[in-house]
């Protein structure tokens, strides 16, 4: 959010013409220091963003853009994306230039050097990147032509390529990685003391003023990547950074990723035991381990009994099918891509199925239907397979075999509005069932491309229908354009976790295009054929997926509902396991996921393993115990009760489990 400027200055400020932008700006008392200080300003005319050094020809009116906004920080970044690059040339001579776009949190840019970086080599740019800020460079903006362009960067293949492009391209972050429009542009770093060029770079800007105005930043990670995002081209180095408007922003951020890193899936997922993805079977393809069977287990348990109580039919569909039914959805022309390659086989390709609903469809087909069996709701475990470049997958939350708990329902056009009520209501209830209950809705409309199919009228009807619904929940709406599904809008739940990320979770679309693609019909209350309206949804979007979120918005410490191991029996001495087991036979009377540690380990070790492995309840019992029919309570925050009646320990971690709280339990909470 933009910080506003100071109180003497009244928007927009006025540029006279021969006037510097910043001289206009301090004239008006705006800040050009700190969080609040302005890096750059918005040309009202135009919408543009300028450079602080920027003279208009002829009076302009211009904002300024602080520090702290998104896009003051995108320009911080820019910029320091600029000061790598030098850094990279001047360690590295002959290393050849790619892009430096902002990106959320940070920036990268990207190198075809003679080796690849090493964490060692990170450290060294990093302080001659130190030294280059301290220099205090002059960024200087220069027009050029584009044969000039051509000569001067004869060196640059890669900026040659973008010169060519003359308008830019996306690269597979979604950054834009733009040159300029009808006007190239370069950015000279020059000496502050002399004015003469220490370096220059093909660039759109806008940067702040000097190198000496980057508050703070730091370099992250190096990691290969494609030229532009394409497989087909060549895969250079790049390296990510971070910057920020002040140092403190800079430590909030970076102890926000060490905590991510804490609560990173994939090493909790070895931690813990409870997945892999092993080599022999192939990237983005996980298996569960028994613990992660577990949990797995429990969210089919849930979400199947759920869609039964919402009037959902459970029905079952195969893995793969022939490419004419994708062909007739609609989906082969726009996925095929990422679709796993088909099979040829009797006279028919087949594919691995990259989504469950056209199958849905041929099970509605298969019979006549009633306006009486409106709303008509299938649902299944439908597991996919979708081909995701190496470089997205990433542990759980990226896959390319993702089973999903998705669901269609058929109903009357009439019926389409409370359809998509009823939806919302059972995914944030989903949500809030598991934990995640900070959350906004996104609604992804249709964009100005050509993928989109059906009339400007179906779409504004789908569209209104869900933004209706939406808007009832009375949470926040953020608009999509563009980002909805070649058939229909859709309303995404995008989830906040414990530390603030947020999370793409349940979907709900609304689709008519498929009904009339597959000449779907039901019979009217007039005795006429209708086509009805196709409602898509997901409630945890994938296990897969949702799995990964929930490890990490627990830290690994699931609620004792769910947990693997929800309690671990502790002998002081050998003499106290058969008296444990007893204890472990109670508990698993009442369904209970219990454990015995008789291993050879001393107590207070085996005390820390049942801690690292994040078990909610630890029995431990020794002679006075066992003598007393009691345990010693001990909780997951190292909270104790002792001498606890089995009876009242088994009846508190019970009733505990069958409330499926997510809180964690204490001595506090139970005593």
């Amino acid at each position: 959010m933009s910080t506003p400027p100071s109180p003497t200055a009244v928007l927009p400020i006025r540029v006279p013409a021969g006037t510097t932008a910043q001289q206009a700006l301090k004239d008006a008392g705006v800040p050009l220091k700190g969080p609040d200080g302005a890096v750059v300003v918005r040309d009202v005319a135009s919408g543009d963003l300028k450079d602080l050094a920027w003279t208009p020809d002829t009076d302009a009116e211009v904002e300024p853009v602080p520090a702290a906004s998104a896009e003051g920080r995108a320009v911080i970044r820019h910029s320091t994306a600029h000061v790598l690059a030098q850094a990279v040339q001047e360690l590295f001579p002959g290393t050849r230039l790619g892009i430096g776009p902002p990106i959320e949190n940070g920036f990268y840019y990207d190198f075809d050097p003679e080796r690849p970086f090493t964490p060692e080599d990170l450290a060294v740019l990093e302080k001659k990147m130190t030294e280059i800020v301290r220099a205090g460079q002059n960024f200087a903006r220069r027009e050029i032509a584009d044969a000039d362009a051509k000569a001067e960067l004869a060196h640059e293949p890669y900026k040659l390529e973008l010169i060519g492009l003359k308008g830019g391209a996306e690269d597979t972050e979604g950054a834009s990685v733009e040159v300029g429009g009808a006007q190239l542009t370069m950015y000279d770093n020059l000496d502050p003391r002399t004015g003469e060029l220490v370096w220059t770079d093909l660039c759109r800007g806008p940067h702040l003023p000097r190198t000496n105005n980057i508050p703070a930043f730091s370099l992250t990670r190096s990691a290969a990547a494609y030229w532009r995002g394409s497989e087909k081209n060549p895969q250079l180095q790049r390296i990510y950074g971070t910057a920020w408007e002040s140092k403190d922003a800079h430590k909030a951020y970076l102890e926000h990723l060490a905590e991510a890193e804490r609560r990173d899936h994939r090493r909790l997922g070895a931690e813990l035991d409870l997945f892999s993805f092993p080599d022999e079977i192939g990237s983005g393809l996980a298996v569960f381990h028994p613990k992660g069977g577990v949990i797995k287990r429990e969210m089919e348990d849930y979400v199947r009994r759920r869609h039964i109580e919402e009037g959902f039919d459970y029905v079952g569909t195969p893995h793969i099918t022939k490419g004419g039914l994708f062909e007739t959805s609609g989906h082969l022309p726009y996925y095929e891509d990422t679709m796993f390659p088909g099979m040829d086989l009797e006279n028919s390709t087949y594919y691995l199925k990259a989504m469950n609903c056209p199958m849905h469809n041929l099970i509605f087909q298969s019979r006549g239907r009633s306006y009486r069996e409106l709303p008509l709701r299938f649902f299944e475990f439908g597991s996919v397979y979708r081909y995701e470049k190496s470089g997205v997958v990433h542990g759980l939350t990226r896959v390319r075999g993702l089973t999903q708990d998705d669901s269609h329902s058929y109903v009357t056009p009439e019926q389409a509005p409370g359809e998509v009520r009823h939806l919302l209501a059972f995914v944030l209830g989903l949500l809030r069932d598991f934990g995640l209950d900070d959350y906004y809705l996104e609604l992804s409309t249709r964009g100005e491309s050509d993928k989109f199919i059906g009339s400007d009228e179906e779409w504004a009807v789908a569209t209104a229908v869900l933004e209706q619904a939406a808007q009832e929940t009375g949470l926040e709406l953020v608009p999509d354009p563009g980002g909805a599904a070649f058939y229909g809008p859709k309303i995404s739940v995008q989830a906040r976790d414990a530390i603030g990320r947020t999370w793409q979770m349940s979907t709900i679309q609304y689709d008519f295009n498929q009904p009339a693609r597959f000449g779907l019909e039901y019979t009217s209350a007039d005795g006429g054929r209708q086509q009805p309206v196709m409602i898509h949804s997901a409630k945890f979007g994938s296990l897969e997926r949702f799995f990964g979120v929930l490890t990490e918005h627990y830290a690994g410490a699931f609620p004792a509902w769910l947990a693997p191991v929800q309690v671990v029996g502790i002998p002081v001495t050998d003499e106290q396991v058969p008296y444990l087991r007893d204890v472990a036979l109670t508990l698993k009377a009442r369904g209970i996921r219990v454990e015995i540690d008789d291993s050879d380990d001393r107590m207070q070790k085996k005390i820390r393993t049942a801690s690292k492995q994040k078990v909610p309840f630890v029995l431990i019992a020794g002679a006075t115990d066992a003598e007393a029919g009691a345990v010693s309570f001990r909780y997951r925050d190292g909270s104790q009760q002792n001498g606890v009646p089995v009876a009242d320990a088994v009846e508190q971690v019970a009733a505990w489990v069958a409330g499926r709280s997510n809180a964690d339990p204490t001595a506090e909470s139970s005593g």
